[in-house]
């Protein structure tokens, strides 16, 4: 096939001063893309600032022959996902690729855990790709072109112990995700999801680091860039990736039983329930319309 190539293209990846961020941008910028590289360079848990790390990934692809901007804003809150969106197009005049990629993690179990760090994980996570998303929308909704890249976590599709702030997040933009894949799709923008597995600065303390060896940032990108890419016409995908392991993951609903109106009961949803939580014959939804109609039927006419 063709080599997949970003000429002409202008990509923003949030949280891409270290880490899986950073890998995004390098083979985006390899493959011919100008990048914004955005990161606050704030520790782990979303901590101060520093805008070394960002400045360093510039100056890599640039030693490269690449294209790149240093931004920090802050992309948790509207006026600094603009103000990201905003210093692309001044610069570059188009946005054509937003990686939402930026993350921190505040794990504890739940009852422990203050609200405030259940509330800083899900700024970032889920309210700054969604800000993100919306400033980005306009411009490529005018091009009528753009490919959008959301970053969950096997923590958020199954979840991870001490992780409830972390996996809400997660599991929020495969939501937000589905949304906006039909929302973009007239406008020619494609949306998808990434579920990473990587060894870099957030998971080397976690328990399983050890079984990360292989899975380097950069076998992540790989199919990172696919999904930015205009030869992917896929929309609403999370693709699983890790260690040079690709797959996809889909949510589905079983076939399950239909109670005749004068039976329903919470003894009749017990005594069927091996029928309803079997999982033969599930099968995935295009959109919250296509699951009624396959657990309804049409509407009459």
């Amino acid at each position: 096939m063709n080599p997949i190539r970003f000429d002409g293209r202008v990509a923003v990846i949030t949280g891409a001063g270290g880490g899986l961020g950073r890998a995004h941008a390098l083979l985006l910028a390899a493959r011919g893309a100008t990048v914004v590289v955005n990161d606050l360079g704030g520790s782990i848990g979303g901590i101060g600032g520093d805008t070394a790390a960002a400045r360093q990934v510039v100056a890599e692809i640039e030693a490269a022959g690449g294209r790149a901007l240093a931004n920090f804003d802050d992309i948790s809150k509207p006026e600094g996902a603009q103000r990201l969106v905003d210093a692309a197009l001044q610069a570059h005049g188009r946005l054509d690729v937003l990686i939402n990629n930026a993350g921190i993690l505040r794990d504890k179990t739940l009852h422990k855990l203050e609200p405030a760090d259940f509330e800083a994980v899900v700024r970032v996570h889920l309210l700054g790709s969604a800000w993100c998303s919306r400033a980005a929308l306009v411009p490529m909704q005018a091009q009528q072109y753009g490919r959008i890249v959301m970053t969950t976590s096997a923590a958020g599709l199954y979840g991870n112990f001490g992780q409830s702030n972390y996996s809400a997040a997660k599991l929020g933009v495969v939501g937000l995700m589905n949304t906006l894949k039909a929302e973009g799709a007239k406008y020619g923008i494609r949306v998808n999801t990434v579920a990473p597995v990587a060894l870099t600065r957030m998971t080397e303390g976690l328990p399983f680091a050890r079984m990360l060896g292989e899975a380097t940032p950069d076998r992540v990108a790989a199919g990172v860039a696919w999904l930015a890419s205009e030869a992917c016409t896929e929309s609403g995908v999370i693709l699983a990736a890790g260690a040079g392991y690709f797959s996809t993951v889909r949510i589905v609903e079983g076939l399950g039983v239909h109670a005749p109106a004068d039976a329903v009961s919470p003894e009749y949803v017990a005594a069927h329930w091996a029928q309803i939580a079997r999982a033969e014959g599930a099968r995935p939804f295009a959109s919250a319309a296509d699951a009624l109609v396959g657990t309804f039927g049409a509407p009459p006419a």
